[in-house]
């Protein structure tokens, strides 16, 4: 395993309505690696409002991320995400940054703005499956998979709902930096992941497996 000589540049996107395990659940453990560097970005600098109330300070604007300057974003899911699967400026800027990023992942309904924008056609993926029938039909040309814990396909990564992250997070980690790196990192908050990308109870619950 060849580790990143410097720290990979993850850039956080946020917008209003986000929710907040979505992103703290992936960058609790990204944090504890010296291996990612995390840069938080919203539609302007300053507090960004999660669905919960609880807001978050962006330091750079949407217009200030350049995609050829960052290794990898991460695009939560979140009651915000239903205006933005419509909201043809975002999704233009999505699609710009998206494509001259190596590596996008998302969690929960995240994916449904990484399929509005176009950055998902061709590929397989997943989301929260309470949110599945109005998730996927942001991208009709994506193979959406129903049964999953979370997705890798190629350059892209993405998660079920909300807690799912985490699990997706942990398996982006080892195959970045190796097993023992991501173990240390799940140690280090005392979380024991699942690591087995097809398990997923929540298909059973809501009707799709």
């Amino acid at each position: 395993m060849t580790k990143p000589v410097d720290p990979l540049r993850l850039s956080v996107i946020l917008f209003e309505g986000f929710e907040l395990l979505d992103v703290f659940g992936p960058v609790e453990l990204l944090s504890k690696s010296p291996y990612f560097r995390i840069t938080w970005c919203g539609p302007e600098v300053g507090p960004v409002a999660s669905s919960q109330g609880v807001g978050v300070v962006s330091e750079v604007a949407y217009d200030g991320v350049v995609g050829a300057e960052t290794d990898m974003l991460l695009v939560p899911g979140g009651a915000g995400t239903r205006p933005l699967s419509r909201d043809a400026d975002f999704l233009g800027w999505l699609a710009d940054v998206g494509a001259a990023c190596p590596l996008i992942g998302s969690v929960c309904t995240g994916s449904a703005l990484l399929a509005a924008a176009g950055l998902l056609n061709g590929y397989r993926a997943t989301t929260n499956k309470k949110a599945f029938e109005w998730a996927t039909s942001c991208g009709p040309d994506v193979e959406w998979v129903a049964e999953a814990r979370w997705v890798r396909d190629r350059d892209r990564w993405t998660s079920s709902g909300v807690a799912a992250g985490m699990d997706m997070t942990h398996a982006l980690m080892t195959d970045l930096l190796g097993a023992e790196d991501a173990d240390a990192a799940a140690r280090a908050i005392e979380y024991e992941p699942h690591r087995d990308s097809s398990w997923d109870p929540f298909a059973k619950v809501y009707g799709l497996a």
